[in-house]
């Protein structure tokens, strides 16, 4: 259902309000550059420090923006199963086709917790559901005996696979074959965790290169695995520039390089320092950004 290259979205600011021109902007810039889908209110997004009003707002002016054109999956993951379950509201109200739902971050649940957090979720929204397992931000890892029960909830389409390790995504390709959507959530292990059965990105660096980014993962289902492998290594700097500081600062000051938005980041984010700036500003040089 969710493939390709899909961008988890920045929320610009201005004056500490959401940027609703440049998001805009945004929206449209990605889709004329062939991205296969959007993920507002994540982590790139900057979703723990918007407030309901703001996720509500970035959600409409998202949707409205696209227009049908491509599928947006709103991030609607929480700490509290509560608080997830209104963000998933919020966003079937709004006629969001998804949402992304990160494991349940502070509180370092048990896997049955695990279990009974992603239940109640399903079992409140009527949109599908892409997992998000991100062990290095969220203190707990999905388990794949945990994952094999999640995955029998009907409305479990996908996941986010953020674990740093391509033979995660393997064993999942192996266990639930088509039946489960794989997207990488490191930009630097797309290929990798495509060439063992994924399906796409949900990817930080097409914030700034959606084009560059698309075609990399356009050439590998195209089965160009030559001209795959050459485009990873030719963004490679970037993606690794992108991630020199904590993720959204890196791509915020980039896309503000680049005149897209205002470098604008709320706390506890702060922008890069003057020497992550540099190897940002760098790495867009080099790939012909900047």
């Amino acid at each position: 259902m969710f493939a390709g290259a899909l961008t988890a979205l920045v929320t610009p600011f201005r004056d500490d309000r959401i940027d609703e021109k440049a998001l805009r902007a945004l929206v449209s810039d990605q889709i004329d550059h062939g991205i296969d889908g959007l993920v507002p209110s994540g982590t790139t997004g900057e979703s723990a420090s918007l407030s309901a009003e703001e996720y509500a707002q970035l959600l409409r002016i998202v949707i409205d923006e696209a227009r049908g054109r491509v599928p947006v999956i709103a991030g609607a993951g929480a700490a509290s199963t509560a608080h997830s379950i209104e963000l998933c509201k919020v966003a079937q109200k709004l006629k969001a086709d998804g949402v992304l739902i990160v494991v349940p971050y502070y509180y370092k649940p048990s896997q049955e917790g695990l279990y009974a957090h992603y239940a109640a979720v399903a079992k409140a929204t009527a949109l599908p559901i892409v997992l998000y397992n991100i062990p290095g931000r969220c203190g707990v890892d999905l388990s794949m005996p945990t994952l094999a029960r999640i995955a029998d909830l009907p409305s479990v389409v996908a996941i986010k696979e953020a674990t740093g390790n391509v033979l995660r995504s393997s064993e999942i390709a192996a266990r639930f074959g088509d039946r489960f959507t794989i997207l990488s959530g490191d930009d630097a292990l797309t290929l990798a965790i495509m060439a063992v059965g994924g399906h796409g990105v949900i990817s930080v660096a097409s914030n700034v290169a959606p084009g560059e980014v698309s075609k990399q993962v356009d050439l590998f289902r195209a089965g160009d695995l030559a001209g795959a492998r050459a485009q990873h290594q030719r963004l490679l700097p970037l993606y690794e520039a992108l991630f020199v500081e904590s993720n959204p600062g890196p791509v915020k000051a980039a896309l503000a390089m680049r005149s897209a938005i205002k470098a604008e980041i709320r706390l506890p984010f702060v922008l890069p320092t003057e020497a992550s700036e540099q190897r940002i500003r760098s790495a867009l040089a080099a790939t012909g950004l900047l």
